[in-house]
Order: C-alpha cells, then structure tokens, then sequence
C-alpha cells in the first residue's frame, strides 16, 4: 500500500490550494478515504472523509472552506481547500480512515503573508 501527496505550497490567507493524493495496492474503490492535517507540535488530525459511495464529512474548522472529492478510476483522492487560513498550516496526509496504512510523507502547506 503507498499513498503519494502533491499540491502543497506557500500561499496567502485567503488563497486556494488543491491537494491530490495517488493511491496504490489496494483495492481504492471500497475503502473511506481521509485527508488528515499535522500542524507543528501538534497530532495528526482527521480533517476530510470521504467514503467510496462519495459520501462526505468534515471537521467544524474546515466545513465550508474545503472539499474532498475522488476519482475511484485513478484511485485518487482530492482536497479542494479554499479561503485559506494562518490556521490551516499543516503537512496533510491521506490515508483509509479505517484499516489505516503505511504513511506517505505528506505535502506541506503553508498560509502566510
């Protein structure tokens, strides 16, 4: 199992990021997937769910401001964030909210003017 994150970067409060997340080796469709966000000195966090029907959820601090999406036939996951925040720093990971895998190494975004 292997989860590669890209689209992270510096940009200005109130700009947009979106991050992809290309799974591999297992079988991506059936599987709840999660964007999980890890801010300095602090623990990983679940910020975005979705299931493999499309089902969606999110935490209070990111409702409104980000959206999950995936494409089952290129077993990727998406996280459209927008209306960025200071706050909203953080190395994001994806991962299976249930049944979780080996970590990928994440990409880094930071909200900073």
């Amino acid at each position: 199992v292997q989860f590669v994150e890209s689209g992270g970067g510096l940009v200005q409060p109130g700009g947009s990021l979106r991050l992809s997340c290309a799974a591999s080796g297992f079988f991506f469709s059936i599987y709840t997937m999660g964007w999980y966000q890890q801010a300095p000195g602090k623990q990983r966090e679940l910020a975005a769910r979705i299931s493999g029907g499309g089902r969606t959820n999110y935490t209070n601090s990111v409702k409104g401001r980000f959206t999950i999406s995936r494409d089952n036939a290129k077993n990727t996951v998406y996280l459209q964030m927008n209306s960025l925040k200071p706050e909203d720093t953080a190395v994001y990971y994806c991962n299976r909210v249930d049944n979780e895998a080996s970590w990928g190494q994440g990409t880094q975004v930071t909200v900073s003017s």
